[in-house]
């Protein structure tokens, strides 16, 4: 058994570590209330530029001449994988890394190559180690809450290589963020434009689109897919936040169970103490009489 100073020392230790949870968990809260409403403010305009590129694609007379939208055989996909930089968020890196490996092995059973744009040091540190996964580029340190400018290299980069023939399909996967306790891995189809299929609404099916679809095509589709990439970084920070404020809010329940669990020990360790030392001044009585 460990002695009183020993648990002690412990309990104190637990004390400081209940202290660091306690602070993050409050810190998580703070920027998950941000992040929420930077995350659902949008959603209706990624939803409807989805909608827009899906009646777009249709409506084009010739797709073929519009690049982004032009479907053809995968032969090398882009995988576009959002992550944290810092941890500590409990299953988040996990489950999004997961569904990573996943796609890699299922497009190398397929024949398929597989390349990687990590934003987050958790899904460039997972990627690098894959074997036959391409790091195209990584994205680390970006704000919670980034202009369109800090994305926009990002666009850059897959439209890039989705025109040169580099790569002959995009994903997003990400973190959807839908209550603070509740939160699901997302896989949307990026490039070709408009193949993430979406419900088209009446209202937009009535709707005239002057002066043309194609004209439409060429100034809109990379707005439209931005906001696409904007949105699923937005719902990711905000899952990110939650997932953490949750796992320090654990860390610090689990941390006031230990203190009481080791404040009982140290309390009978002291009882048992205290009985010992009358135990031996009653037998020290005892033998002097």
């Amino acid at each position: 058994m460990a002695s009183r100073q020993q648990i002690k020392q412990r309990i104190g230790s637990v004390k400081n570590t209940k202290q660091i949870t306690r602070a993050m968990q409050l810190v998580s809260a703070s920027k998950l209330r941000r992040a929420q409403e930077a995350a659902v403010g949008p959603t209706a305009y990624a939803n409807l530029a989805r909608e827009i590129l899906t009646s777009l694609r249709r409506l084009a007379a010739d797709e073929s001449e519009y690049h982004l939208f032009s479907e053809r055989k995968i032969q090398r996909r882009l995988l576009i994988v959002i992550t944290s930089d810092l941890g500590l968020a409990g299953a988040y890196d996990a489950n999004i890394i997961r569904r990573m490996i996943q796609e890699a092995k299922a497009d190398r059973d397929n024949g398929v190559e597989t390349a990687v744009i990590a934003i987050g040091r958790k899904a460039a540190h997972a990627a690098s180690h894959l074997a036959g996964v391409t790091v195209e580029a990584v994205y680390q340190e970006l704000p919670d809450h980034p202009d369109t400018d800090r994305l926009r290299p990002i666009l850059t980069s897959v439209v890039g290589l989705f025109a040169d023939g580099d790569v002959d399909a995009v994903d997003l996967i990400y973190t959807h963020f839908v209550t603070t306790i509740t939160q699901q891995i997302e896989q949307k189809r990026l490039l070709p434009a408009g193949f993430e299929e979406a419900e088209i609404s009446d209202e937009l099916a009535r709707a005239d689109i002057e002066p043309s679809p194609q004209v439409l095509l060429r100034a809109a589709t990379l707005q439209l897919l931005e906001s696409q990439i904007y949105q699923a970084f937005l719902d990711a920070v905000a899952s990110e936040h939650s997932m953490r404020m949750l796992a320090m809010k654990n860390a610090t329940d689990n941390a006031s169970d230990l203190i009481e669990d080791l404040t009982l020990e140290y309390n009978n360790a002291r009882q048992a103490a205290i009985t010992q030392e009358l135990a031996e001044i009653t037998g020290g009585a005892e033998a002097m009489k």
